[in-house]
């Protein structure tokens, strides 16, 4: 049986990579432009499950993206890092002096920018999907234009590398998580990192006592965003990453963060799989 999965972008992104990383069994691609897009395509049932992007090393949290999950009732059912390589690339037979602008998606350019900037004669012109631009330029014959994506896209869509790993940082990794609209039942003994999301009153020390929680029950706090609430002003969500060696002390500690938040709700819970460096 094929499992269809959705991914932000078209074939020869990184979502598209992930897929081959992280799946075994065969899978088919539901290629789409936008995160809503790729929303749609699970809640509807187009796709089984989804890829999606929800942090980078360089970049930091992209808290739109859990937003969505939470606001769709969608789960987070596991997490899988990856090296991000960006490159330059154009149509075969010029060189860099010969490009006029460099099309990309933003977050691609943000990580490119020390590069970037040793030509201020380039214009830089912010796209949908690092993978489309580069096949864009190929369908279209389009000279002068480079795009910045992966050596999979170059490789696909018949583009030459005018430079190699032009990232900043080179060791920039992005964490994508795969979604799905039924949450996955692992066992416990396998789940050691959780998403979860609360809300508490606008009262002081009232994020410090949640945070004590969840230390004195042995929870290493990954990352902690807040997202402001649109109709109660001056009222937060937190968005929490947790990682834990022991699943009891975990459900300690989400039995007691029930108590003290206002709203409380697991977004997923699945295996770490964070490299011990990088990200």
């Amino acid at each position: 049986m094929t499992t269809k999965i959705a991914i932000q972008g078209i074939k020869g992104s990184f979502h598209h990579q992930v897929v081959n990383e992280y799946f075994v069994e065969n899978v088919d691609i539901d290629e789409c432009l936008s995160f809503e897009e790729l929303i749609d395509s699970v809640l509807s049932g187009k796709s089984d499950q989804a890829v999606m992007a929800i942090e980078n090393s360089i970049a930091g949290p992209i808290i739109p993206n859990y937003a969505l999950i939470d606001k769709n009732n969608l789960h987070i059912i596991g997490e899988h890092y990856l090296n991000i390589s960006q490159n330059l690339m154009a149509l075969k037979g010029q060189k860099i002096e010969d490009i006029t602008e460099v099309h990309s998606h933003p977050m691609a350019l943000l990580q490119c920018m020390d590069f970037l900037k040793k030509y201020p004669n380039i214009k830089l012109v912010e796209d949908k999907d690092t993978a489309e631009t580069a096949r864009r330029i190929q369908q279209k014959q389009l000279r002068g234009i480079a795009a910045i994506a992966s050596k999979t896209a170059s490789v696909m869509y018949d583009l030459e590398i005018l430079a190699p790993e032009i990232q900043t940082i080179k060791n920039n990794m992005t964490r994508f998580v795969i979604i799905k609209k039924e949450n996955s039942f692992l066992p416990k003994n396998e789940i050691n990192r959780a998403s979860i999301k609360f809300e508490l009153n606008h009262k002081r020390g009232s994020l410090a006592a949640v945070l004590n929680v969840m230390s004195d029950c042995k929870l290493n706090l990954t990352k902690i965003q807040s997202l402001p609430k649109i109709e109660t002003p001056w009222k937060y969500s937190f968005f929490v990453d947790v990682t834990f060696e022991d699943y009891e002390d975990y459900a300690k500690a989400k039995r007691l963060t029930e108590i003290m938040a206002e709203y409380f709700k697991v977004l997923g819970e699945y295996k770490n799989t964070k490299p011990l460096s990088g990200a």
